[in-house]
């Protein structure tokens, strides 16, 4: 059951891509409505990055400026329900920050190949790459890739490996293949969304929802605190995350327009806004139709025309390959259509072509697709501080704030830099970016202002995912990091004080109720932490185990791994771990109770399983002599029995659910609910309602009747036994969701 689950969270955890540019056609203008207030003619005030967050919203912005590193914005006023953004006059330009100054590299370690300013040598570069690459597409069976490096403002190395289709025969071209980009996506909403800080329509500290038309502004649900725009871009708004069955789509006719999306795919919110990073694509989708919404222009057309046009990026689009429909954006251009590459899977003998992954329903989150060419040049964007030769994308303050995280996090954790993600590198150097994945691409873009240095790199096969984590690492120990020869040792203190460590920790991004929460559950959402006697900390999930060694004074809770950078935090309380951030900062693992351990539901069942079992077979070998029994006996030993039959048919289809969404997560993602999970849960439901009916009859069943003409005590005891069995299974259950077949 827990592999079943595996596969669903894999997906569920899966990022998207975005659309682009390059000559598509303008979708209609927006409805027209009632126009809402424009914003005065007058100079922007400064406004802080880190806004105060006060506990009740307030509808009117607050007017003090900050003395943080400012960024132009003016909340505009409430608009009327269903009116879109009106453009305002044009307004005085204000004054912005300086052009951010780069962190100071580290000095020169000794044994490292380069120092901070020496640049790669291109024929080394594109030697080492070739190896990490050629050898990973051998290993782990990937059709292609596509890679870009980038320094001091000129190309280093940009190549295509592989192949991009396999009928016709088309290998992969850094200038003209493009790849989808997975969630690196994002990265272009928070532009969009910063430039409308810029233009004095969005402001980071005000609620999101009066940026928002009102069909898809965040309710309430019983919190006092309104999500702001500033916790969209940390994730911390508070939603649960679910994916099954929305988050891609194999058939262009289930495909929505964002905002109907939006709404009917509401999550729920599960915890005050901004206490907690926990990665949210519903987060982004919402900052980008924010975005469009202030801007006036639609997603696609607002990135074309603010980013992608102004970068010269014209083989990236956000637009995906399918025939014109009405109210949906124009598809992408036929000429770019032809050179996207296809996904594969390698099914063990070759692969195999996926269907095309449609992720324009949640754009904003992961619908781009682009070419290592494109994203040299937007690599170079970023090192620029927004310009790119002599055009101006975003303000140096925007620059700045994408280097820096919004909340304080502890060494070598993501705090989220507005929206980037931060790495720690070898070497001691800082990376800003992020990576992405659908089903079938995976894709890391990394930039380091130190060196002056930015890497991308793409796959197309669903077994890419390492490779495309691993590449900018590599480099960066290659050349700028003095060689490791041996692992971190283990620590004789942690060995000892495993007590304070040891347990499972439940991840906070998961769909919290339903099929889908109970699938995630099972899955990836948690994980097992225990400390070898040796004095290594071991983190062991359903993808497989870790191994980390203190970094610091035990009690700080701060590990990294044996053999790389990658950092854990553990949060402390009176001595003891209350719950884990892992280097990325997009999920906090909660400590919670051995109960709530998948291994204890699968205990219990084998338990379930054992008992139903045992009552068919005494159908069979129970004597004559026990057939005694009083009219309430007989009743309830009828119901037990069609108990034992439902469990056992419950069990049985779970198992072929697993085996299903095992062997591919397509399928799973596409075609949640699987009818066997849905017919599963509506066989364990009516098997939990007989159980307490069951449960109801338990004191007759003791009571009643002479020894003559009842049960004898074996029997009444086996009875109880099996009710106190199933009632704990379906107790389980239901608090993990998996008793509302309803609800997929």
């Amino acid at each position: 059951m827990r592999s079943l689950l595996s596969a669903a969270i894999a997906a569920a955890a899966l990022m998207l891509a975005a659309p682009g540019f390059a000559g598509a056609q303008d979708e209609p203008p927006p409805p027209k409505a009632e126009p809402a207030p424009a914003l005065p003619d007058a100079p922007i005030p400064y406004t802080t990055l880190h806004p105060k967050r006060s506990a009740k919203p307030k509808p009117k912005p607050t007017a003090a400026p900050s003395a943080a590193v400012g960024v132009a914005g003016m909340v505009a006023p409430p608009r009327q329900a269903g009116a879109p953004p009106s453009v305002p006059p044009k307004a005085t330009a204000p004054k912005l920050t300086a052009a951010i100054a780069p962190a100071p590299p580290p000095p020169a370690q000794p044994g490292a190949r380069l120092g901070p300013g020496q640049p790669l040598p291109p024929a080394e570069l594109e030697a080492f790459v070739d190896g990490v690459v050629r050898d990973a597409m051998q290993r782990e069976h990937i059709a292609g890739v596509t890679v870009s490096v980038v320094q001091n403002g000129q190309v280093v190395l940009k190549k295509g490996y592989g192949f991009a289709s396999l009928r016709p025969a088309r290998a992969v071209d850094p200038d003209r293949t493009l790849f989808r980009i997975g969630s690196i996506t994002k990265t272009f909403t928070w532009i969009a969304v910063m430039k409308e800080v810029e233009a004095g329509r969005m402001r980071l500290d005000q609620p999101v929802n009066l940026y928002l038309p009102e069909k898809v502004q965040v309710k309430d649900q019983g919190f006092d605190q309104p999500i702001r725009v500033i916790n969209l871009m940390d994730h911390s708004p508070g939603f649960e995350d679910r994916a099954l069955g929305h988050l891609f789509e194999d058939s262009f006719d289930r495909v929505r327009p964002l905002e109907v999306y939006l709404r009917q795919e509401r999550p729920k919110r599960v915890r005050a806004p901004g206490l907690v990073s926990s990665y949210s694509n519903y987060g982004a989708a919402l900052a980008g139709e924010a975005a469009a919404w202030t801007s006036g222009k639609p997603y696609e057309r607002l990135i074309e025309e603010d980013i992608l046009g102004p970068a010269r990026m014209a083989y990236t689009s956000f637009r995906e390959p399918h025939p014109a429909k009405a109210g949906l954006p124009p598809p992408m251009p036929a000429a770019l259509a032809a050179d996207v590459s296809d996904g594969f899977r390698w099914s063990g003998t070759g692969f195999q072509r996926r269907a095309y992954e449609y992720v324009e329903q949640i754009a904003p989150a992961g619908a781009g697709s682009s070419t290592a060419g494109d994203m040299a040049r937007y690599l170079l964007l970023q090192l620029g501080n927004g310009s790119l030769e002599g055009a101006a994308v975003y303000g140096p303050a925007t620059a700045q704030a994408f280097r820096t995280p919004i909340r304080p996090t502890p060494p070598g954790i993501n705090g989220w830099a507005h929206g980037f993600i931060v790495h720690t590198l070898p070497g001691g150097f800082k990376g800003y970016g992020h990576d992405g994945g659908t089903l079938s691409f995976f894709s890391n873009m990394t930039v380091v202002p130190q060196l002056n240095l930015g890497l991308f790199v793409a796959t197309n096969t669903e077994s890419g995912a390492a490779l495309s984590a691993r590449l900018a690492p590599a480099v960066l120990q290659q050349f700028y990091a003095p060689p490791q020869s041996f692992p971190r040792a283990a620590s004789p203190e942690l060995a000892g004080r495993g007590e304070l460590f040891n347990g499972y920790y439940l991840g906070t991004r998961r769909a919290y109720s339903g099929l889908e929460g109970f699938v995630m559950r099972i899955a990836r959402a948690g994980v097992n932490v225990t400390v070898t006697p040796d004095g290594r900390l071991v983190l062991a999930d359903m993808t497989g185990a870790s191994t980390w060694v203190p970094e610091g004074p035990v009690e700080d809770g701060r590990f990294i791994a044996p053999q790389d950078e990658s950092r854990l935090a553990f949060l402390m309380k009176d001595g003891r771990a209350t719950g884990f951030l892992p280097g990325g900062g997009s999920i906090l693992y909660e400590r919670v109770s051995a109960w709530q351990k998948p291994s204890r539901l699968a205990w219990l069942a084998g338990l379930t399983a054992f008992a139903a079992v045992a009552t068919l077979l005494g159908l069979i070998v129970r004597s004559r002599r026990d057939f005694r029994q009083s009219a309430t006996q007989a009743r309830a030993s009828l119901v037990q029995n069609i108990q034992a039959g439902l469990w056992l048919a419950a069990l049985m289809l779970f198992g072929l659910f697993v085996s299903s969404a095992t062997a591919d997560l397509a399928p799973l993602m596409y075609g949640w609910p699987s009818p066997l999970i849905v017919l599963a849960s509506a066989c364990a439901l009516v098997a939990s309602a007989l159980t307490l009916v069951t449960v109801l009859v338990l004191p007759a069943i003791w009571s009643g009747g002479r020894r003559v003409d009842s049960w004898s005590y074996l029997r009444k005891f086996s009875f109880t036994a099996t009710v106190a069995i199933y009632l704990a299974f379906a107790v389980m259950l239901g608090s993990w969701g998996a008793l509302s077949p309803w609800s997929g």
